[in-house]
């Protein structure tokens, strides 16, 4: 008998995107938010409105992959509002549900 057979068949690992596709995870609940720091000073208002409605966006974006809403489509302003609520975070505006969507659609 050749010695390949005699070797047992390797067994495939599912990949990340395959185990939780099949099943949602579950957020860690509490949620702790990450340790803030001050942000650099001397800039116009408008760029620190927009950087914190980015990293609202980022943080609403992966909460709803981690809820298992992978497509755009299916994060609708109710959803993106109800996964804000589960972290912890104030309501998004229309423009910050637009920018989640946007980082879910050009994360593909």
């Amino acid at each position: 008998m050749p010695a390949a057979a005699l070797k047992p068949k390797p067994t495939r690992k599912p990949t990340r995107t395959q185990s939780t596709a099949r099943r949602p995870v579950l957020l860690d609940s509490p949620y702790a938010p990450v340790e803030k720091r001050a942000l650099p000073p001397g800039r116009p208002r408008e760029w620190y409105v927009t950087h914190n409605r980015r990293l609202k966006a980022m943080r609403l974006a992966i909460a709803l992959l981690d809820m298992g809403v992978y497509l755009p489509d299916q994060a609708r302003n109710d959803r993106i509002r109800s996964a804000a609520e589960t972290i912890g975070v104030h309501p998004p505006s229309e423009t910050t549900c637009h920018m989640v969507r946007a980082l879910m659609r050009y994360a593909r």
